[in-house]
C-alpha cells in the first residue's frame, strides 16, 4: 500500500508565503488523491508494491499515461515538500555554493533564472534546479513530467507552479510566489545532499516504500 508521506513540518510552518489552508488542501487533498489513484492503477498494471521511482519509469516506457501522471505527481509532490523548510534557514554553502557560482555566477543570478523559468512556463508544471553532465541548470517540465525519465539529470530543488500551489495565497501572481519561495523557503541543506548524491556521495531522495515493503538499498 502506497503511503502519503507526512509533511516534514507543521501545516502553518511555511506561512505567510504558503498558508496552512494551502498545505491542508495541497498535501491532504491533491497529493493524497495522486497517491490513492497511483495505488489503484499500479495494481491494475501488475506493478503493485514496486518503488514509486520504478512505477514512473515503467509507466513512461509503456505509455501508460494515467499511471505515469499519478505516480509522477505523487513523487514530484513528495520531493517538493522536502525542498522547503520554514523561513530563516541558512543559504547555500560549500560544494553547492561553488557549483552555483560556477554555473550561474552567483545566487542572485540563479534566482533570476529560476524565477524567470517558472514565470515563463505556460500552464501547469514544475521548475527545477538539476545537476547533469554540464553542471547545474534550471529547467521546467509540463504537467506531471519530472526528471526520473531523463537520463543523467538529478533533481536538486523543485517548486510547484501548478495553480493549486499558490492561488489561495497569491492569486495569479506566480512571480511573487516564486521569488519569495526562492528567498525564504528553499531548503538548501536538502539541495546540498542531493548534489552530493549526484556525485556518488550517498543516495538521493527516494519515495517512502509501500507499507510492509522494505526500501531498496
Amino acid at each position: 500500500m502506497y503511503v502519503l508521506p507526512p509533511l516534514p513540518y507543521a501545516h502553518d510552518a511555511l506561512a505567510p508565503l504558503m498558508s496552512a489552508d494551502t498545505l491542508h488542501t495541497h498535501h491532504g487533498k491533491h497529493h493524497k488523491a495522486y497517491v490513492d489513484k497511483m495505488g489503484d492503477l499500479a495494481a491494475k498494471a501488475g506493478l503493485a508494491g514496486r518503488p514509486v521511482e520504478e512505477l514512473v519509469v515503467e509507466a513512461h516506457r509503456k505509455g501508460d499515461k494515467p499511471l505515469f501522471n499519478n505516480a509522477a505527481q505523487a513523487w514530484n509532490h513528495a520531493f517538493f515538500w522536502q525542498c522547503m523548510r520554514p523561513a530563516g534557514g541558512a543559504g547555500p554553502s560549500g560544494d553547492l555554493l561553488r557549483a552555483i557560482d560556477e554555473a550561474f555566477d552567483g545566487l542572485d543570478a540563479l534566482k533570476e533564472a529560476f524565477v524567470n523559468e517558472g514565470v515563463g512556463h505556460f500552464g501547469s508544471g514544475w521548475v527545477w534546479l538539476v545537476s547533469g553532465p554540464e553542471g547545474l541548470k534550471v529547467i521546467s517540465t509540463h504537467d506531471a513530467e519530472d526528471t526520473l525519465t531523463r537520463d543523467g539529470l538529478v533533481p536538486i530543488l523543485v517548486c510547484d507552479v501548478w495553480e493549486h500551489a499558490y492561488y489561495l495565497d497569491h492569486k495569479n501572481d506566480r512571480k511573487t510566489f516564486l521569488t519569495r519561495w526562492f528567498e525564504t523557503l528553499a531548503n538548501w541543506e536538502f539541495a546540498a545532499a542531493q548534489l552530493a548524491a549526484s556525485g556518488g556521495q550517498g543516495q538521493g531522495y527516494r519515495y517512502p516504500a509501500p507499507a510492509g515493503e522494505a526500501q531498496p538499498a
